[in-house]
Parts: structure tokens; sequence; C-alpha cells
């Protein structure tokens, strides 16, 4: 039931039932009043609560933004630097979502508690004003109407009418001041309809707006939450597998630690107790020692374990000798004394058993030093790259695309062990392997078959894509780059001998089949680098290193399969580079004479001078200079040009050696003239057999170096003159005829 209205004309009359209204109208004003000042409270309140909310998401965003994810390994997959950068990405959402909040909180001052408070002390305020203004007018007319009323009627008639006069003028300023009051009571009734409800509605639509903007900054990170949901996904999958092999390798190590220790720069290292002289007596002092045989460095870190800390300096010696204490020369056991060249005294040490000192002494003695020589898990086997090894592998390839290309989880499903073995033992019995046109019979189940193909691949006495490359494959994949992966990949691909390049090549184009079908037999390209990673890429060294690059080696993989046309049927713009300059080169050199350093030379060390050899130096010596120049005027005054004998068949540096007279020594002493002091230059395999029409019959013998032109075919030379820098004491330039080798004397 609503408020009944003020009329004005009651305002002369003033009857109760005006003032029962007047007075219900002043109660609802009171009853607003009281209200707005609650929510005004409140209001302030709740910005103070939204301002302390800011504050705290922000304080967590920064959290967030601070924190750095620090991966196992030396880069990290797309998956983990996804995951890696979620926490920035989170922490700018927060901090735009708390922007716009900061914005509604100074806005809501505006558009809520200031207008509030305007409308309670401009609106409310004044109609309290009225209402007092109204009481004190009620009061002074109700006095002035008693006073008048009780004048004696005997008073004099002017005085009488003077104070009808004052009556009618109080109760005509009363009857005003009742109407302006009636009507202040109306209006304020009437605005608060607008002036109270119209801040509250800016309030909600600041609300809104900042919610709006939240649903905005949700869109936007979707697509962003979408990736980061796979990668979290895929690092899960690969945490599983990582997870088992680690377990693994833990139950290896517990089973027997001493066969998978790590390749260290170290021949031998670990804990060793050193005995110390103090003032006191002698003490035992744990250091972490480290030898290394080819320097013969031992470095002494005394460390204790239990602290965590270090003990003191680093010291470093060179050992000169190392000896086996005996039990009864020392109170406790495992001991060994070692001697150092750069320090006085004997430092006797201690090991933590007799198997330990052993191993301490044998690299100390030079011998063989006793750690994991990284055998290679997998059986060698007679597995090898040959015809038997490529068929084998064809025919697993076609029975898999002719009769299971669609079949689920293939390559991940493995096939009974025994079968695997049985059938591998038929496609490896050379009778079998020899009929390359008998497909693998039908009684093979696919997952046998693909099981058959994986092991023969581990059974290689290396992995197909080697040793020596798996960490440049590895590394490759870490670029951060797509395009330089796929790039560097392809030149470590053509550096691959030619036989694993095409088996690589023919499984690459199986499994690229394989994921063009992996809507029914659900084996994706990521799925399959999974698969065979470890296979193609395994390390030759089990650790957990090399477990966490597991990762990468699928990133390999991956990247072979999605671009195996451009791999393996385009050469790689390195090698177009360097085969363009080849060309460059071979055509500048067919225009301009080559000198000395652009001829391929083969030079030959001969071995050292026995004593007997050393007395008869001096004769060589003194017959030498004049050998030379007697041989040098003889070819100088030769009118053909240096022609080296031409081998089209073979590109390679030949050697033409001839042979040594009697007369003189093989070799000189090191410290005589004729010792050679040129840089050495290794000889090919295959030396070419001296040309049988050389005419060069120099008497220079005895140690020399062995000067050979290779092809001159090959290379591009043609009547040219080789003009070689001799050493000095020979300044006369040579012009060695066709077919001559030329003999150079080091002096």
């Amino acid at each position: 039931m609503g408020l009944p209205a003020l009329e004005f004309s009651d305002c002369c009359l003033d009857s109760p039932q005006f003032r029962d209204t007047l007075k219900s109208h002043e109660a609802e004003l009171d009853k607003t009043n009281k209200f707005i000042k609650e929510l005004i409270k409140d209001g302030k309140t709740l910005i103070s609560a939204l301002k302390n909310l800011s504050s705290a998401k922000r304080k967590f965003a920064d959290s967030l933004n601070e924190f750095k994810f620090q991966c196992i390994g030396d880069a990290e997959t797309d998956d983990e630097m996804c995951i890696a950068k979620s926490l920035q990405e989170f922490a700018t959402v927060l901090r735009n979502l708390e922007d716009e909040r900061i914005r509604m909180i100074e806005n809501a001052s505006e558009v809520l508690i200031t207008p509030l408070e305007k409308f309670r002390k401009e609106q409310i305020g004044a109609a309290k004003d009225a209402k007092k203004k109204y009481d004190k007018e009620t009061e002074k007319y109700c006095g002035v109407l008693e006073k008048h009323l009780n004048l004696s009627s005997k008073k004099k008639e002017a005085h009488l009418h003077e104070a009808d006069n004052q009556v009618d003028l109080v109760r005509q300023h009363f009857y005003e001041v009742s109407l302006e009051y009636v009507f202040k009571v109306q209006e304020v009734q009437e605005r608060k309809m607008f002036e109270f409800v119209e801040p509250l509605l800016a309030f909600l639509q600041g609300l809104f707006t900042f919610y709006h903007h939240g649903y905005e900054l949700a869109k936007d990170f979707s697509d962003f939450k979408t990736q980061l949901t796979i990668s979290i996904q895929n690092t899960r999958n690969r945490f599983e597998g990582t997870r088992s092999e680690v377990e693994a390798l833990m139950k290896k190590m517990k089973e027997n630690p001493h066969e998978h220790k790590t390749i260290s720069p170290y021949t031998m290292e670990g804990y060793l107790y050193v005995q110390e002289k103090r003032h006191f007596g002698t003490s035992w002092v744990k250091h972490y020692c480290t030898y290394q045989r080819e320097s013969k460095r031992i470095t002494m870190v005394p460390f204790d374990q239990k602290s965590g800390g270090k003990g003191g300096e680093d010291e470093s010696v060179i050992l000169k000798s190392c000896t086996r204490r005996k039990t009864d020369s020392i109170e406790k056991r495992f001991c060994f004394d070692v001697e150092a060249i750069d320090r006085p005294g004997v430092i006797t040490m201690q090991a933590l058993s007799e198997e330990d000192r052993r191993l301490w002494m044998e690299a100390m003695d030079g011998q063989e030093p006793v750690y994991n020589s990284n055998k290679d898990i997998q059986s060698e086997g007679t597995a090898q790259l040959d015809t038997i090894g490529f068929s084998i592998i064809r025919k697993c390839i076609h029975a898999v695309e002719t009769r299971g290309i669609n079949e689920q989880g293939l390559y991940r499903i493995v096939g009974v062990n025994s079968r695997v073995q049985k059938l591998l033992s038929v496609l490896m019995d050379p009778k079998t392997a020899s009929e390359a046109e008998v497909d693998i019979c039908a009684e093979w189940e696919i997952k046998t078959i693909t099981s058959a193909l994986k092991t023969y691949l581990r059974m290689l006495p290396g992995p197909l894509m080697m040793y020596q490359f798996q960490r440049s494959f590895i590394k490759a994949a870490k670029l951060e780059n797509q395009e330089s992966r796929v790039s560097e990949i392809h030149a470590l691909v053509h550096r691959l001998p030619e036989k694993n390049r095409q088996m690589l090549q023919l499984l690459m184009n199986h499994l690229a089949n394989v994921a063009n079908n992996h809507k029914q037999n659900l084996m994706t390209v990521a799925n399959l680098g999974v698969v065979f990673g470890p296979t193609l890429l395994r390390p030759q060294e089990e650790t957990v290193a090399a477990i966490m690059d597991i990762k990468f080696q699928n990133i390999v993989i991956e990247i072979l399969i999605e671009n195996h046309e451009k791999i393996f049927n385009t050469v790689p713009d390195a090698l177009l580079t360097n085969t363009q300059q080849s060309l460059s080169w071979k055509k500048s050199s067919d225009s301009k004479p080559p000198s000395c350093s652009e001829r391929p030379l083969t030079l030959f060390h001969t071995v050292q001078a026995t004593e007997k050899q050393e007395q008869r130096n001096s004769l060589i010596n003194s017959s030498l200079e004049s050998v030379v120049s007697s041989n040098a005027n003889s070819i100088l005054n030769s009118n053909s040009p240096l022609q080296p004998s031409v081998n089209s068949s073979d590109p390679e540096l030949e050697v033409m050696k001839p042979s040594r007279p009697s007369s003189l020594p093989p070799n000189p002493s090191p410290t005589s003239p004729l010792s050679p002091s040129w840089p050495m230059f290794s000889a090919p395999s295959s030396p070419m057999p001296t040309s049988s029409t050389s005419s060069d019959s120099s008497p220079i013998r005895g140690n020399f170096l062995e000067l050979v032109v290779s092809q001159e075919a090959s290379l591009g030379y043609s009547n040219n003159v080789l003009q070689p820098k001799f050493p000095k004491g020979l300044k006369e330039l040579l012009t060695i005829p066709k077919s001559k080798s030329l003999v150079c004397l080091q002096g």
C-alpha cells in the first residue's frame, strides 16, 4: 500500500488526518535517509574490499610472472616452452583484468558514493530543514493564536483590531511554510525514484563492463588455453614413458652400479681420505679426488658431504708414482701412497674399499681404466645394412602396407617375443633372405612383423642415425625456429653413410604412409616419433640426461616423416653452396696457374735414423750442396713443363715413392740439417705405383720429403709450372718436366 497524497488544501485546515499523512511521509523520508546512509557505508566497504582483492590478485600475478620453469636438459620442446610461458600468460591476463577492476573502482566512487551522498545531503537534508521550520512556525502560530484568543473583549477596539491583523499575518506565514514543507516532502519522495536508483544502475553498469572485459580476455585466451591443454597432455604422456625408462635405469643402477657409470673426462674420480699432519698429530680429511692419466694430474677438493660445503682450498699435483700400502705398515685399511713431482713428501690416501683401491691403483699405474665402456644394450647379432638387411626391411614394409596399414596401434603394439625372434631367424637365414621375391607369409601377425622390423634396427651394430651424429640431431631439434630445425636435420641426413641414408629413406617413406592413415590406425606423426625415436637415435651412453633427451629424438623423427620428400630427394642448401664454390674455384683454376699451396701435395716423413746412419750424415752433408745444385740446373734446362701422371679413374692423391740406393743412409739424425721440419700430411691408403715413364735420375737420396702431384685432370691443371716454396738455402725455382716427381730437400 502506497503513501496517501498530501493535498495543499489540507495545509490550511491542518487537520489531524493531514498531520497523520504528513507523519507517514516524514517516517518514509527517515527510513530512506537511514537506508542511504547504510548503503553508502556498505558501498565504501565494498570498494575497499575490491581494492584489497585487486592488490592481492596483482601480487599473485607478480608471483606467477617471476617464477621460471627449469626443465631437465639443455633445451626444451615446444610443449615445454608453451608450459613454461603459461605462468607469464596467466599473469598477463590477471593484470589486464585488475586494470579494468581499478577503473571500475575509481568510477564507483564517482557514480555511486558521491551521488548518494549528494541526494542525502541536498534533498533529504533540505526536507529536514523544512520540517524544522514548519514545526517552529506551527509552534509560533499556535502560541499567537492562544494569546490572541485570551484577549479581553473589554480592550479597546483599536487594540483588538491590531491583534486580529497580527494573527492573520502569522496564520498566513504558517500557511505558506506549510505549503512549502508539503511541496518539499512531495519533491523528495518523487526524486528518490530516480536520483537514488540511477547511481546504483551506473555502478552495476561498471560491474557489467568489468565482467564483459573479463569475457573478452577469456575469448582472447581461448587459443592459448587450447594449445596449453594439448601441451600439458603431451607432456604428461611423455612423462609416463620417461618415468618408466628412468625407473628401469634406476633398478639397473641398484643391481649393478659399477656397470652404469657416466663417461667422465677423468680417468678416475671419487672420494678418498687424505692423511694430513697437524700439530696434535695426524688426521684423515675427506677429499673428492680426480685423476687424468694423460696429464698425470691429481686434483683434491676437501668436501664434507654432511654439511654440503668445501672444507678448504683445492690442491692439484702432478703424479710421480703410486705405491700400494701394505696392511701391516699402517693401521688403516685400503691405503696407498702417492708421490708428486711438484710437492715434497708422500701423500697417503685411503680408498673406500678394496675394489676402490684397486681401481685407483690401476688408473695411476697407467693401466686401462675400469669404467663403463658404454656398450650398446642391444645385441649386435648379425644384423647389418647389407643386401639381407635391406631385403628384411623391405619385406616387413611390404607386408605391413599390403595387409595391415589400417591396423590400430601399428608399431605401438608389440608382438610376442618368441614369435618375433622366430620370424627374424627365418628372415635372416641366408637361404630365405636371398629369395627377394618371397613375401612374408600371412600366418605372421602384423604386430609380430612390426616388432621384427624394430628389433632388427636395434640389432644393428649402432643406431641407424649413428652415434657420432646423435648429439648433432638432438641439437638441431632444440633450435627455436622450425625452419632451422628442418634445414639442419636435412644437412645432417646427407652426412650419413650412403647405406644408412638409403635405409632411413626407405623407413621414412613407409612411416609417412602409416601416418597418412592415422584416422584408421591412430598412429599420428607424433606417435610414430615416440615409437621410433629411441630406436633410430638411441644414445651411446644410458644416463638420466639421455632419457630426458628422448623427447627431442621424437621431434627429429617427426621432422623426418613430415619432410621426407624434401630431406631425401633434394640436396641441402649448405651442400649446394659448397658445390658452387668448388665449381667456381675449378673454373678460376682453369684460367689461372695455381700456386703451390693450391696443388694437392702428399708429404711423408721417414723413420728415425740408426746410430750408424748418424755417423754417415757428415758425408751426406758435404756432398748435398753439389748434388742439389747439379740436379736443379738439369731440371731448369728442361723445356717440358710440369705434367703429373694422370689416373682419371681415381681423384684421390697418389704417392710416387722412388727406391733408395744402398749407398746412402735411409735417414739422418734428427739433429742433422736434413731432419725434416715441414708440416706432415697424411697419405692416402692406396699409393700409386711409380710411373714407368719417369726419367728422373736425381742422385738425391737419404732423408727427404717426397712431394707428389695429384691427378691433373681431376683438378684442371694443364701444362702449368709448379712453383713450390723451398726451404732456406734452396732459392732456385725448379721447373719439373711431365711425369716427374719432385724431390725436395729439407735443409
